[in-house]
């Protein structure tokens, strides 16, 4: 790497510059959550389809992730993150004007696959242009990127569909996308080029497995699972795919992803850590974005003003942390981050469409600062110890393990749901009987009336919404689940500290 690429002139503005790219990518996860709705009506899909807009995006950008090390070293990283930025915002516009769900669909593939450079190669920028004791407060003002953007995506994908219109939360990557491209061109030094094979081989089988792996996950439920040929078609040919990834990347001469990467083991922790956070950060918001619109019948605006303060107590715990990242050890933080948000979960367990606008935005903003107090932490500790000519690959496999635990968190959660309502409606339908006096209380006896067929249709409503209830609380539970058992790994992480101009010191 060149001196001018490690020591920018503008630093800020090349912060600035990079920190846009990360929240155009990051904030394109979410945006089209709570326009979900209107989508399926204009592009005429079910409910399960509907989501494959959210899922297809996240799995390119997994897929895609890997191979960010070889453009760089290929291309150089200039001009690979100028084409990322380019081809993101290109396919942007073509995701704006979509008129079918498979034109969608691909649409947000190709956008995923541009973009899956840009989170990687905006933390690379910041942590090569920062010295090493500032690299806590650098990977603080890129994490406000990454996890600020999913979480206030909602917020403004929901006032973009009700002041304009479901396609502006495409359109408005045109601007932030221009200003990106033109804030590189002018403050980002490139870097040199240097040729070297590419181990296509074990890059296509994690792809393959990736993919398969994630369409099981998708149309599973729609397909009884593995009473389906075509689920047992895919869970083979991923665990194939997977088996002979794992055989190149032990036996090549250069695979892809270096073996040896891993034998640093906060990095290798980390990975496990990020994935957990992409679980959390992404499946959390797929599912309370419809339990708003869905279940309290807020409006797609009021839903998305709800969720808003998660970002601001995001945005708050960063800037603690940045501050005192150098001082307090990462480690402490990491579990604090980690308690605080199954803290959380666990309350989210009790809500029930009664549930106040308050205990809503109080409930988000810890979560949010649990989030952010994960984040910094975590980001820093896992690349502390990483050799520099490993930093390219490492923060493209960060990612890479970010985006898969958001694709598998939204697709596991969203498949729960559906069968956990199926079970709890079956259960409690099976109360619904003339005998049952404590039907009455549920409203007025003639809008009950189950000798006719509108009395009839409003209980079985009643019931669906009962039981949609509780299979939510069971997915918060379960994330709540997945929080707490990622805590042990706090322990196995080495304690990393850097003075300046001193490498970093392991205790």
């Amino acid at each position: 790497m060149s001196a001018a690429a490690a020591k920018p002139k503008h630093l800020i503005l090349l912060t600035a510059c990079t920190m846009l790219a990360t929240i155009m990518q990051a904030l394109d996860t979410t945006i089209a959550n709570v326009a979900l709705p209107y989508m399926q009506g204009s592009l005429s899909a079910t409910t399960d389809q509907i989501n494959w807009v959210l899922t297809s995006y996240i799995v390119a950008a997994a897929i895609a992730t890997p191979v960010t090390g070889f453009l760089e070293a290929r291309l150089g990283r200039k001009r690979l993150f100028l084409i990322a930025v380019a081809g993101f915002t290109a396919a942007s516009v073509l995701c704006g004007i979509a008129m079918t769900l498979p034109e969608m669909v691909l649409f947000r593939l190709i956008q995923g696959l541009f973009g899956a450079s840009l989170v990687p190669l905006s933390q690379a920028v910041l942590l090569d242009s920062y010295p090493k004791e500032k690299h806590g407060q650098a990977m603080a003002m890129w994490g406000v990127g990454v996890m600020v953007g999913p979480i206030l995506g909602p917020t403004l994908g929901g006032w973009l569909t009700e002041v304009y219109d479901w396609r502006w939360v495409f359109y408005i990557n045109v601007p932030i996308g221009i200003l990106t491209f033109v804030g590189l061109s002018a403050y980002l030094s490139e870097t040199k080029t240097r040729k070297g094979s590419f181990d296509w081989f074990g890059f296509a089988m994690l792809s393959i497995a990736i993919g398969s792996f994630q369409m099981m996950l998708d149309r599973g439920e729609q397909l009884d699972w593995f009473s389906s040929t075509e689920i047992v078609i895919e869970a083979v040919v991923a665990a194939l795919a997977f088996y002979l990834f794992l055989v190149q990347t032990f036996t090549a001469k250069a695979p892809f992803i270096d073996p040896h990467i891993f034998k640093d083991r906060n990095f290798t922790i980390g990975l496990s850590f990020i994935f957990v956070v992409g679980i959390i950060l992404l499946a959390s918001l797929a599912l309370i974005t419809p339990y708003l619109q869905n279940l309290m019948g807020y409006p797609v605006l009021t839903a998305g003003l709800v969720l808003a303060p998660r970002g601001i107590g995001t945005m708050v715990a960063m800037m603690i942390v940045g501050r005192i990242i150098n001082r307090v050890d990462a480690r402490v933080l990491l579990a604090a981050g980690l308690l605080l948000t199954a803290q959380v979960l666990w309350e989210m367990t009790y809500f029930t469409p009664d549930v106040s606008q308050w205990t809503l935005i109080r409930t988000g903003v810890l979560q949010g600062m649990g989030l952010g107090f994960m984040f910094v932490p975590l980001s820093t500790i896992t690349f502390s110890t990483l050799p520099g000519m490993f930093r390219t690959q490492g923060t493209a496999l960060y990612s890479l393990m970010r985006n898969i635990g958001s694709s598998i968190g939204i697709s596991l959660v969203i498949f729960l749901l559906t069968r956990n309502t199926q079970i709890v409606h079956s259960e409690l339908v099976g109360h619904v009987t003339p005998f049952n006096d404590a039907l009455g209380a549920l409203g007025p006896a003639q809008f009950w009336n189950r000798a006719t067929t509108v009395g009839l249709a409003a209980l079985d409503a009643e019931v669906t919404k009962q039981a949609s209830v509780v299979a939510y609380a069971d997915d918060f539970k379960l994330m709540m689940l997945v929080a707490l058992v990622a805590l042990p790994l706090v322990f196995l992480l080495r304690r990393a500290r850097a003075n300046a101009g001193e490498t970093a010191i392991l205790e």
